[in-house]
């Protein structure tokens, strides 16, 4: 064979090669392309089968990055267009979650809507558990100071109370539970304030209407035991003024409720020692303290030292929030869960026969409260003067006269008989409280005269108010009452 030749064989050969790999790499990609039409359908075919399913994660992946207006419209694209899809309860849930989200009074307040709708529209599901829990902290972070607006307040008591009536079994019930104590803890320190403040004015009606209802009502209170020692002493002041022998013991025996009941549910108090001193100047017998009660109050006391802040960062840091102040709540105990009984007439709280402060029983620690029934007797010896003062620094400020010019003391004019139909401004001015806004109170009522306040000396009234000037009898002394 001669060259020529094989170099034509080679040349066959090359192109045989070239058009056997060209002929592979053909059916190849036939063969790939054949492949991936089938996958392409399934995937067309599955986007449109769960449209639902791409606007619900669409509205979600919104939603996480702050896009709240668009992923709204999503959802309710979803609601609208698919109304039996299996995503419709969680994108109603998810609306309003966006609304909780984004925050402000009117996106909370169309938070609460959408939630009230998903519990309206979904009973049984268990996201209605969450719904109604996210309602009462909607109400929760609108809440304002114990000194301003209650209405907040008072709207996420009612809705934790049906939270925890409703979903007893729900794992959110401890978190519950210590947002209603912190809720009550503002509601009570409002209505201490005013009691306080009625108290130093010497319109001792006003003041006992409020803390029969308050220690009645939130026995879980930090200032609970101050107020149970202040109605004991509108007691006592009311058992001197009294001349009726029956209508004293009547007094007493309430007065030493109050006092009993400090030792009884607060023994780690500070005016325990006090109230002790009372009831025995007093011959009532001294309860022992509620076991529960002392565990209680124990407790608060580690978690108070362990949770403890600097008062140079908790004072300046009081001014510059504006939400409520809630590190004195309770953190152990049953908060209340019953409706809020009918108001008290401050012009039947102080009549002879008058019925005292009915304790909450099923709020508190067991072990029963008040004094019983034959531990009522009155000591022989003189009554005490109600003027005295105990050794503690808070009821010192409790039991002090106010400024000249303020207010008569209570040896000398009676307090008003007639009780302010509204809230009062929510602190004493010697407190340091806010009462501006619609809380302030307004002088539009005189204050002086014998209208059955109790006192120890109506005849120096009358001694007095003959030598006093016409233009004082003709103006009198103004109480400050609400608008």
């Amino acid at each position: 064979m001669t060259a020529c030749q094989i170099k034509s064989h080679r040349f066959v050969v090359v192109m045989l090669g070239l058009a056997l790999a060209l002929s592979v790499c053909v059916d190849s990609y036939g063969q790939q392309k054949t492949a991936k039409k089938p996958k392409k359908g399934r995937a067309d075919l599955s986007a449109s089968a769960e449209p639902d399913k791409v606007l619900y994660d669409r509205a979600l992946n919104d939603l996480k990055h702050g896009r709240y207006i668009e992923g709204r419209l999503s959802l309710q694209t979803l609601i609208n267009t698919y109304p039996d899809s299996e995503y419709l309860a969680k994108a109603k849930l998810s609306i309003g979650d966006s609304y909780f989200k984004e925050g402000g009074t009117s996106n909370m307040t169309q938070a609460v809507q959408e939630y009230k709708d998903f519990i309206t529209f979904f009973p049984f599901l268990d996201e209605a558990a969450y719904a109604q829990m996210q309602v009462g902290m909607a109400h929760y972070h609108m809440m304002e100071k114990a000194d301003r607006d209650r209405t907040q307040a008072e709207a996420a008591e009612d809705e934790f109370q049906t939270f925890l009536l409703k979903y007893p079994q729900s794992p959110l019930l401890p978190k519950a539970e210590q947002d209603l104590r912190d809720v009550q803890q503002i509601l009570a320190d409002r209505q201490f304030r005013i009691a306080r403040f009625y108290y130093l004015k010497q319109d001792y009606r006003a003041s006992a209407a409020r803390l029969v209802e308050l220690t009645g009502r939130y026995p879980l209170y930090s200032g609970s035991d101050e107020a149970l020692w202040i109605l004991g002493d509108v007691y006592s002041r009311a058992k001197q003024a009294s001349k009726n022998e029956d209508e004293k013991n009547h007094w007493a025996d309430l007065a030493g409720q109050c006092y009993a009941r400090i030792l009884q549910d607060y023994p780690l108090s500070k005016l325990a020692g006090d109230a002790k001193s009372r009831l025995t100047a007093m011959g009532m017998a001294v309860p022992a303290a509620d076991p529960n009660a002392l565990a209680r109050m124990q407790k608060e006391q580690l978690f108070a030292k362990s949770h403890r802040q600097l008062a140079l960062l908790k004072m300046p840091m009081a001014l510059v929030k504006s939400s409520p102040d809630v590190s004195g709540a309770a953190h152990n105990g049953n908060p209340n869960l019953s409706p809020p009984d009918d108001a008290i007439s401050a012009t039947e709280i102080l009549k002879p026969g008058a019925a005292g402060p009915s304790f909450n029983v099923a709020a508190r620690p067991a072990g029963g409260g008040g004094l019983p029934s034959d531990s009522t007797s009155v000591a022989a010896g003189p009554p005490e003067s109600p003027s005295s003062t105990p050794t503690t620094g808070t009821t010192v400020e409790v039991l002090e006269a106010p400024p000249a010019g303020t207010a008569p003391g209570p040896t000398e004019n009676q307090p008003s008989a007639s009780a302010p139909a509204s809230d009062p401004p929510a602190a004493a001015p010697s407190s340091g409280a806010s009462t501006s806004g619609n809380e302030a109170p307004v002088a539009t009522q005189p204050a002086s005269g014998n209208n059955g306040a109790a006192t120890a000396q109506p005849e120096k009234s009358k001694a007095d108010s003959k030598t006093e000037s016409t233009s004082k009898k003709k103006k009198g002394v103004h109480k400050l009452i609400p608008f």
